[in-house]
């Protein structure tokens, strides 16, 4: 049975205090870290380039729509989701798309979303059997039924749903929300980045998901004091349309002026937040962002009796992002967060040096850095492609992207060419600025 939200409130504040304790935070150790996080986050952070191919691959996906529905009024839209909305994603990030129709009433049918999906898969299989795309998969009896393709023209992995407004509101909501602190976007990339590199944000493979981790930065950073982002509810109260929410959140631009910590005190300060409560979670304690606080929950499906991670969706209170973390996932996501707060501590205690603790905590092949502030425009950008993750297994993004380049190696590909292509085949015309784009492309390969 759970605890009461009292009962776990303190508990859970006892512990994080007995966790700070444990990790001392000096003066000049969180100068050195908040330097060497900045580094990082200068390194990983996407280009131009990759926003440009974002775009190009949605407006590209857009001609596809209008070439199987025709130019109607009535033929839908794609649009784009997720970390890319959020401004949170790295290179190496999906491209989360919905086929959205207009003037949808009700829920959309199961039925109709497979449906539509065959339609694009169709296509998709005949774009691949030419070479545009590669790993073209329809999965239909997921929860959210999907189509994932890699556009070989960029590498870009896509993942196409069918009216996944839940899903744009929730990140038209989180890239609004983090236009109050720019602390919120900075180190919600810092989390993602350390997660990918450790393995554990997959929620396919039962780790945490990119939305629970973002969620988990928002609720620390309620929850410090003083608080740098304020509790959802306020933000909430003339409802949750993005719209509407953007005119709430414009009364809160100086909210967190008044917490001085730097993103170094919040990144350790977060991992000591979530390591202290690791026996808290299957006694009721939930992250709520609504409330912006701790509360006490038991989740009524039977699939979610005992969750081993509760964090609470701020839309939908009924759900938990976190919910498909597994028994033997949580102990390996547990195992990473301690073991990165004693890397922390050595590099507190002056046991290893500034770039051996960024291999420690963002892979060894994801970012190669001096423990001194860089020149990030004269990088190499091949290390910061794709995070390998510090367990040593290869993820599938990993195994995909490496028959991929090896493709491209062999058919002397260049970027530019392989969009072109693909350009040809729907009978699109490319004007003078997409021409920039794709020399771009071949200039950033």
């Amino acid at each position: 049975m759970a605890l009461s939200q009292t009962e776990l409130l303190n508990e859970a504040k006892k512990l994080e205090l007995q966790g700070l304790k444990k990790c001392p935070i000096t003066p000049v150790f969180i100068s050195k870290l908040d330097t060497l996080l900045y580094d990082v986050y200068a390194i990983l952070r996407p280009k131009p380039i990759d926003y440009h191919n974002r775009r190009d691959l949605i407006r590209i996906l857009n001609a596809i729509t209008k070439e199987l529905y025709g130019n109607s009024g009535n033929s839908p839209v794609v649009e784009g989701f997720g970390s890319f909305v959020m401004d949170m994603f790295s290179i190496g990030s999906d491209l989360d798309l919905s086929v959205n129709f207009g003037n949808i009433v009700g829920t959309f049918p199961r039925d109709m979303k497979i449906k539509t999906l065959r339609k694009f898969a169709k296509k998709f299989y005949s774009l691949q059997r030419e070479g545009h795309v590669i790993g073209v998969q329809a999965i239909m009896t997921a929860r959210v039924p999907i189509i994932k393709f890699i556009d070989c023209g960029t590498g870009i992995e896509c993942d196409l749903s069918v009216e996944n407004r839940d899903g744009i509101q929730k990140s038209q909501i989180l890239h609004i929300v983090s236009g109050i602190d720019e602390r919120f976007q900075k180190l919600s990339f810092l989390m993602k980045a350390w997660a990918k590199a450790h393995n554990i944000n997959s929620p396919k493979d039962r780790t945490l998901s990119s939305l629970s981790i973002i969620q988990l930065v928002a609720f620390h950073l309620q929850t410090r004091d003083p608080p740098i982002i304020p509790p959802f509810c306020t933000l909430f109260e003339d409802g949750t349309d993005p719209v509407i929410v953007m005119k709430r959140v414009k009364n809160y631009s100086e909210f967190g002026k008044g917490n001085k910590e730097s993103l170094a005190d919040l990144f350790i300060t977060l991992l000591v937040k979530v390591a202290s409560v690791e026996n808290l979670w299957q006694k009721g304690l939930c992250a709520s962002l609504y409330q912006g606080s701790w509360t006490s929950k038991l989740w009524t499906s039977k699939l979610w009796d005992t969750p081993y991670i509760s964090v609470e969706d701020f839309t939908d209170p009924s759900q938990n992002v976190a919910r498909a973390v597994g028994r033997e996932q949580f102990k390996e996501i547990y195992g990473c967060i301690h073991s990165s707060l004693c890397h922390l501590l050595s590099f507190s205690d002056g046991h290893i040096q500034g770039h051996q603790l960024v291999d420690l905590l963002f892979g060894s092949d994801s970012v190669s850095i001096v423990p001194r502030q860089i020149d990030t425009e004269s990088y190499d950008e091949s290390k910061a492609n794709l995070a390998v993750p510090l367990n040593g297994r290869q993820t599938k993004r990993m195994r995909v992207s490496k028959g991929l380049k090896e493709k491209q190696q062999g058919e002397g590909w260049r970027g530019g060419q392989q969009t072109q292509r693909w350009e040809q085949h729907g009978n699109w015309k490319k004007g003078k600025e997409e021409n920039n784009l794709m020399a771009g492309v071949e200039e950033h390969n």
